[in-house]
């Protein structure tokens, strides 16, 4: 297949560009490089540099190209930025998404698959529970509202009166080797970069300064490679798919997971909650698991993650 990766040069982007090209496909990334690197896009896909907020651009792009099938990962992916800048969140998360559905429309493209946030948009997920795929959503941030928006666009007017078929991946935290730790992004490659250098690490309050940190699901980035693949090659039958490990993490105990693998030198200290954060966001991958097979471990994700960080220099 022909297969357009936006958001290529970016952390999970450039995995899943890997990845199909290991499967025989071709692949043509672009991205506008705001926050990935040129150096992840693999050498073996094709590179256009491009804002997916350029609709005109965007449509000669994907003219060009005629792709069978579209992995859509370009995103403003950051909760802190959007409850400063919701504005510019929606500008790329709503706004440059609905340019490239409307290309992919134009240009007869067979599906387009669509990384969004199971980390955000399901709100608070009550204590022994798992969020599943058709429970209520209930965004808090800006970021997940703009990701939920588009959800609607792809169910409602593209499928319904345009035709496009869609399948939406909800991400739980993703995380793994080539994860940026500069600026805003996850916590482990925060974490990981700063105990390497002995610097201190922060546990943001879940909800009173110094308690664990807020719970979360932590998905290792070859499950969402592996989730991306399967739903390109039309393998996901249910228009929505949690991707995730399903097991409650508190940013303690990853923390402490993180100090013993790459050393114990760095202090750890307590800082507030963050506005626009859930307390605690875990995921059912039941379905996921049917169809694809059992999620990482924590243990195990960690491990090679570590292992990848400590090889940086």
């Amino acid at each position: 297949m022909r297969i357009l990766v936006t958001g290529g040069a970016g952390f999970i982007g450039s995995h899943v560009a890997e990845a199909a090209l290991e499967r025989g496909h071709e692949v043509l990334v672009i991205d506008d490089l705001s926050g990935g690197k040129r150096a992840n896009v693999p050498s073996a896909a094709r590179f256009v540099q491009l804002d997916i907020r350029d609709g005109k651009k965007l449509s000669e792009v994907v003219g060009d190209f005629r792709p069978d099938v579209i992995t859509h990962q370009a995103a403003q992916t950051s909760v802190s930025v959007s409850t400063r800048e919701p504005v510019r969140d929606a500008e790329i998360n709503v706004v440059g998404s609905i340019q490239l559905a409307n290309a992919a429309l134009e240009h007869n493209v067979q599906r387009l698959v669509f990384a969004s946030t199971g980390g955000a948009i399901y709100g608070e997920v009550a204590e022994g529970t798992r969020a599943k795929e058709g429970d209520r959503t209930s965004p808090l941030s800006p970021y997940a509202c703009s990701k939920l928006a588009f959800e609607n666009y792809l169910s409602g007017y593209y499928a319904k009166e345009r035709g496009l078929k869609s399948t939406v991946l909800r991400y739980a935290n993703v995380y793994g080797p080539r994860q940026d730790p500069h600026g805003e992004a996850g916590v482990v490659a925060i974490f990981s970069q700063r105990i390497k250098a002995r610097q201190p690490i922060q546990i943001n309050a879940k909800s009173q300064d110094g308690d664990a940190g807020c719970i979360r699901d932590y998905v290792y980035v070859a499950d969402v490679v592996r989730a991306n693949l399967a739903a390109l090659e039309g393998k996901v039958e249910r228009p929505i798919m949690n991707v995730a490990a399903g097991s409650p993490t508190t940013t303690k105990q990853l923390a402490d997971h993180l100090l013993q693998h790459l050393g114990q030198g760095s202090e750890v200290k307590a800082g507030p909650r963050r506005a626009g954060d859930l307390e605690r966001s875990v995921l059912d991958p039941s379905y996921f698991e049917s169809l694809i097979g059992k999620p990482t471990s924590l243990e195990e994700g960690l491990t090679k993650t570590a292992e990848w960080f400590k090889s940086q220099a």
